[in-house]
């Protein structure tokens, strides 16, 4: 996946799911159930347990069913390590060596700011777009104030994302959402994939919209 493309499935879907868990069974099982349920990217979070292992598992498991990334990256050797798992694209929590990392490898890069001068920056650094993280700090009217002097620049909030925030969010001009525990509950950690299920369904019928 090149970063126009990711740009582009990133406008379509308008959903990036978030794995952490505790579980590497349960993060794969939580990560193919996303995917059952038509969810396109999915990020498992490098600190989750043996996430190498999950990440790769998962991109033989769903095909091109879905899009597998990895989220924490903050070193080169992160993103080395995410690549040869066979991780499509990356999250970086801030700028650094994971952005640049990535972009000098090809891969699109979802890198995580939230003051003005950070999204610059590392829109400046070759990043794809910016996860606007921690989202909740400044909310709906947060993210629509920097669209007021950077209306091209393409913002994800992330963090604390519900199903309601996510409508706000998107209305507000948000590329797409990131969202993880307001969507993935338990499941990562060996909870109900029913439940899983449901969510799936309400956060893909909102963001449809």
């Amino acid at each position: 996946m090149d970063p126009t493309d990711f740009t582009t499935r990133l406008s379509r879907d308008r959903l990036a799911a978030i794995v952490r868990g505790r579980s590497a069974h349960a993060a794969l099982r939580t990560v193919l159930t996303l995917a059952e349920e038509g969810v396109g990217l999915i990020e498992v979070s490098l600190t989750t347990d043996g996430a190498c292992d999950v990440i790769a598992q998962a991109v033989r498991e769903v095909g091109e069913d879905a899009f597998i990334g990895a989220g924490t990256v903050v070193s080169r050797d992160d993103l080395l390590r995410a690549q040869d798992a066979g991780a499509a694209w990356v999250v970086t929590p801030a700028g650094g060596d994971g952005v640049t990392a990535a972009v000098e490898q090809g891969l699109p890069v979802l890198a995580g700011a939230l003051t003005p001068t950070e999204a610059v920056s590392v829109m400046a650094t070759g990043a794809t777009a910016v996860k606007l993280f921690p989202a909740s700090l400044g909310g709906p009217a947060y993210l629509r104030a920097l669209k007021d002097p950077f209306p091209d620049m393409p913002l994800v909030p992330v963090g604390g994302v519900d199903a309601d925030a996510a409508t706000e969010y998107l209305s507000a001009g948000a590329l797409a959402v990131g969202v993880g525990s307001p969507l993935v509950g338990d499941a990562a950690h060996g909870g109900d994939l029913e439940q899983l299920r449901h969510r799936a369904r309400r956060f893909r019928s909102v963001c449809r919209r």
